[in-house]
């Protein structure tokens, strides 16, 4: 029987370049915040981790950066200094998670990422993201809207970079497939209306709207275009796929696409599906301890970190032990050259040159039916 989950603070009583007698791993989420909804789920998810990883224990530094920048930077900090940890992850705001990626990289610390964030090339050496790239993501929505007949598309999504790195991978997708890109409005996350932008969506009348948000917030966007009597298709990103979504929108996401990681819909998954064994997996032991509907793809995110390092650490500890910045520096290399893992949210196949790891399609697109998930055939 797994061990219970403990949450320890710890104080840094190692000199640096010190092994540790465990592997320490330091955490930084929007436990509070306008992205908590993100952050708690993820938190959850790492609670299910085993106690031991590769036959290492598992000791944590778990702290929450309130989904603000500067407070991902300061525990990036602390966690990569004073705390001298084995490997950062987070944080599951996207904008938080790019201020941390240049802490990780300056403090050569393996981060990985439960966010989607988008690095220049050649800044994401340190970093490996968890959640599937929005280009990934991005493949799916265009694939679906050109089998539904979508000619043209109103855009609605947050200010920040989750909203930009969806407008720049839809853009060339959508030229390529045909479809016109007639509107684009934008709203933040501490938005608590977005009326103005529904009207110009409408007003551009377009065959389906794309919403960009994560969570509840999501739901906003929605429900204000159908309480405006807009009829046209309504499709959300992956950081909608949560129960969120539906429990605040009710009736009007009704028949909305959302597009999401396989892990979500782990029944319907056909028996060869690569992802579908591992789903399962995560799927009985989440919602065993959380109940039943209670999987979501950002708690799957946080766990499929722990089947990664199953398989990292091992190799990395060939080279050095933990606790040091050889280690960590061993650590990289094995996550880039490690064989390709099945995860719950597909497989993960990271090189030097890829860090994102997941293949162009395996992200699949979910309708809402009677307040469940349907997977699109």
């Amino acid at each position: 029987m797994r061990a219970p989950f403990r949450l320890t603070l710890l104080l840094a009583t190692l000199l640096a370049g010190t092994a540790h007698a465990e592997l320490v791993i330091g955490v930084s989420l929007p436990l509070t915040g306008p992205a908590s909804g993100l952050g708690v789920p993820m938190h959850n998810g790492l609670k299910r981790w085993p106690d031991t990883i590769a036959g290492e224990k598992v000791r944590w530094i778990v702290l929450d950066d309130a989904t603000d920048p500067a407070k991902g930077v300061q525990n990036a900090r602390r966690l990569t200094g004073e705390e001298q940890v084995d490997l950062v992850i987070g944080s599951g705001a996207t904008p938080v998670a790019a201020a941390m990626a240049a802490v990780a990289a300056e403090a050569q610390t393996v981060q990985l990422a439960l966010s989607p964030v988008p690095l220049p090339p050649g800044k994401d050496t340190w970093t490996f993201r968890l959640p599937h790239g929005t280009g990934v993501m991005s493949d799916a929505l265009v694939a679906h809207m050109r089998r539904q007949g979508v000619k043209s598309l109103g855009f609605i999504g947050y200010t920040d970079a989750y909203g930009e790195a969806y407008l720049q991978e839809m853009k060339p997708r959508l030229e390529r497939a045909g479809i016109a890109l007639v509107a684009v409005e934008r709203f933040a996350r501490t938005d608590t209306q977005v009326g103005g932008q529904a009207l110009k969506l409408l007003a551009a009348r377009p065959d389906a709207v794309l919403v960009v948000a994560s969570g509840s917030g999501a739901a906003m966007p929605q429900t204000t275009l159908v309480e405006r009597g807009y009829t046209g298709r309504i499709y959300q990103s992956a950081a909608a796929a949560t129960r969120d979504l539906m429990r605040v929108g009710g009736k009007d996401v009704e028949g909305g696409y959302v597009v999401a990681g396989p892990v979500i819909v782990a029944e319907q998954l056909p028996p060869q599906h690569p992802a579908r064994e591992r789903a399962l997996q995560f799927v009985q032991d989440y919602e065993k301890a959380y109940g039943a509907g209670s999987r979501n793809q950002l708690a799957a995110h946080a766990f499929d970190v722990s089947v990664l390092l199953a398989q990292a650490v091992p190799l990395a500890k060939q080279k050095a032990r933990p606790g040091s910045a050889a280690f960590r520096a061993a650590l990289r290399d094995a996550l880039e050259q490690a064989p390709a893992v099945a995860v719950s949210n597909g497989v993960l196949d990271y090189t030097a040159q890829d860090h994102w790891g997941y293949p162009a399609d395996t992200g699949v697109v979910l309708r809402v039916a009677n307040g469940d998930w349907q997977l699109e055939k």
